[in-house]
């Protein structure tokens, strides 16, 4: 939409004109068209097939994306093996995201043995080629102190640099940082600010943790139907913590009408992600 009204069809016609005529981005580009549904019928075969035929030209971006499709078995048998061979391929063509997407396979033992030195590694290039996950992923990894030695104020830099670059996930772990003053001295209102920031653009542990600044009045007035808003919208993104902490305010009344049986509904449903404390607000309730 520079210049011209955006129109997702003229879009998606041009890119197959591109990739018809054998160039490799509009290849990548007709199957990202594919992959969304953007101009063309939604279609993970197609997807896949331009994305292959892209890689097969030397294109890092259709070698990552056909990497993605091979994680995620769309489009395609699901094959972590796979994956990584692509992930690799585009990585070390200079492809940033390439890079994340193979620290994360090595991070969780995916397509190949895990490895927290190869995952760091991986995230620590991804990220000095300016890709925000990247900073974000090795920011955790030096909070965690995972394949480098634990460093609040590495995983704080990391998290600032990844937040900086609009990345939501670094917004969230940012707040989190200010929250509990690690890396950083504690400051509420730095805290609020970045969790606002990273629940506006749709992180879900950014609504939960702007919930949980409004219910405790941290950073900001307190504000129970502020609370419920938030964590509300986190709990049908599926975060378990939002789930649980609404299911508190059902309980006790706080910022809705006291309902247990509403209550029960939102612990069970965290308690069924695996989140400890609802399974332990189930058992207080006799459940």
């Amino acid at each position: 939409g520079r210049g011209v009204a955006q129109d997702d069809a003229q879009a998606a016609a041009w890119y197959r004109r591109a990739a018809e005529k054998g160039e490799p981005m509009g290849m990548s580009a007709l199957g990202v068209t594919y992959l969304y549904g953007r101009g063309v019928a939604q279609d993970d075969a197609q997807a896949v097939a331009w994305f292959r035929r892209a890689a097969e030209n030397d294109n890092p971006l259709g070698m990552n994306h056909l990497g993605l499709m091979y994680r995620d078995g769309l489009g395609v048998a699901q094959d972590d093996a796979q994956a990584v061979a692509w992930f690799r391929r585009a990585a070390e063509k200079g492809d940033a995201h390439a890079m994340t997407d193979l620290g994360w396979m090595y991070e969780h033992g995916r397509g190949v043995a895990q490895d927290d030195t190869q995952a760091v590694a991986w995230y620590r290039k991804a990220a000095k080629n300016g890709n925000p996950l990247g900073m974000n992923n090795l920011g955790a990894m030096y909070e965690q102190g995972r394949g480098v030695v634990q460093d609040d104020a590495q995983a704080f830099a990391w998290y600032r640099k990844a937040a900086d670059k609009g990345d939501a996930q670094g917004m969230s772990a940012l707040g989190l940082m200010y929250m509990h003053g690690l890396g950083v001295a504690r400051d509420d209102t730095q805290a609020f600010a970045w969790f606002r920031k990273a629940a506006e653009k749709g992180d879900p542990i950014g609504m939960t943790s702007l919930g949980s600044m409004y219910l405790h009045g941290r950073g900001v007035a307190q504000d129970d139907a502020q609370a419920v808003a938030w964590c509300r919208r986190a709990a049908a993104e599926g975060e378990p913590v939002g789930m649980t902490i609404l299911g508190l305010m059902y309980e006790h009344g706080e910022g809705v009408v006291k309902d247990i049986a509403e209550a029960l509904a939102w612990y069970r449903e965290a308690a069924a992600l695996g989140y400890e404390d609802a399974k332990e607000n189930l058992k207080r309730l006799g459940r």
